[in-house]
């Protein structure tokens, strides 16, 4: 059976992109502090979603909707309608940031180092 060239280099090309992302620094690398400005909804993670009208992070994206209550989240409170704001970028205030990122350090750091035990094989015969 001939293999394609293709192929080959599409799971070499899949593998490096992975490997090569895996070393890139994003979002959860970054410390959460005053400077930082966030979108509104932006998720952290381990410190949880931006409501940049209330400069905080929330357990809920902004304006979620809860079919149980009836009832919207935003800014750690629940309303019976969406909250408008035209604030849709912002600095979270220096208690927010603080308490991000103390929520952040212990939960969010991923320490990798190469591929793992998936570059392990087992063979048992039998």
């Amino acid at each position: 059976m001939k293999r394609s060239k293709i192929v080959k280099r599409l799971l070499l090309g899949g593998l490096s992109a992975g490997a090569l992302g895996a070393c890139t620094p994003g979002v959860s690398a970054t410390r959460v502090t005053t400077e930082s400005h966030y979108p509104n909804d932006e998720h952290i993670p381990g410190a949880g979603y931006y409501h940049a009208p209330f400069r905080g992070f929330f357990a809920f994206p902004y304006n979620h909707y809860d079919a149980t209550r009836k009832m919207y989240f935003y800014g750690g409170q629940w309303g019976p309608t969406p909250h408008r704001s035209i604030v849709n970028i912002s600095a979270p205030t220096p208690e927010a940031a603080a308490a991000a990122q103390a929520v952040r350090t212990d939960n969010t750091q991923v320490r990798r180092s190469g591929f793992g035990s998936t570059s392990h094989s087992h063979f048992t015969s039998s």
